[in-house]
């Protein structure tokens, strides 16, 4: 995304974004090893305008999970539309359905009848690499933990990624930057090694 933290820096200045030389330093990394960042600190402190800001500096967009107690995984990632899979076994019901079974399944079982969350909407970005925003991971019951590995995961760089036990997808491109934030420490254990703490603002006269 940024070829260096001072570029980095010049980009977060140009669109208004003032950040202290620490967590400069942590983005960058972060962004340039393809690491998900935990961005900690109090409420009204920056922590989301960040992702944006970074975003806004790379010419890309944002993909928000807003995290919330009882989400799941389908709130996340996606899931299929059923009542579009019954129209369309509707409109191939023929003499020859149960012949043509296996191949109707296997259709059924594609993106096409896959209402996108915004993590796989982010893994599939055609053109440019997009942020990945996990907002308020504080919010989040150990329940769904398993949201957090995954995007841990997608930094990674694999091609094909897994949607669920039925369906599966190629990506198109790397998400270089997948910041998380928390107002206070998560409550699960398995936090991204790339941490970074932004204290409420001071003004001084």
């Amino acid at each position: 995304m940024f070829s260096s933290a001072s570029e980095l820096a010049e980009k977060l200045r140009g669109v208004r974004y003032v950040i202290d030389p620490v967590a400069l330093e942590v983005v960058y990394l972060a962004a340039r090893m393809h690491k998900p960042l935990l961005v900690e600190g109090p409420p009204g402190c920056g922590k989301t305008e960040l992702a944006y800001a970074v975003a806004e500096a790379a010419n890309t967009v944002v993909e928000r999970v807003q995290s919330y107690v009882g989400i799941t995984e389908e709130k996340v990632i996606g899931r299929f539309d059923e009542a579009l899979q019954k129209l369309f076994l509707e409109t191939q019901a023929t003499d020859d359905l149960h012949e043509e079974w296996s191949q109707i399944r296997n259709r059924l079982h594609t993106l096409d009848f896959f209402a996108e969350g915004p993590l796989l909407r982010a893994l599939r970005y055609e053109h440019r690499p997009c942020v990945l925003l996990v907002d308020e991971l504080d919010k989040v019951d150990h329940n769904i933990e398993a949201l957090h590995l995954s995007v841990a995961a997608v930094t990674v760089g694999y091609k094909r990624r897994r949607v669920s036990t039925l369906a599966s997808f190629s990506t198109s491109s790397e998400i270089p930057f997948a910041p998380a934030t928390s107002n206070s420490p998560p409550a699960f254990m398995t936090l991204p090694k790339h941490k970074t703490i932004i204290p409420t603002p001071v003004l001084s006269m």
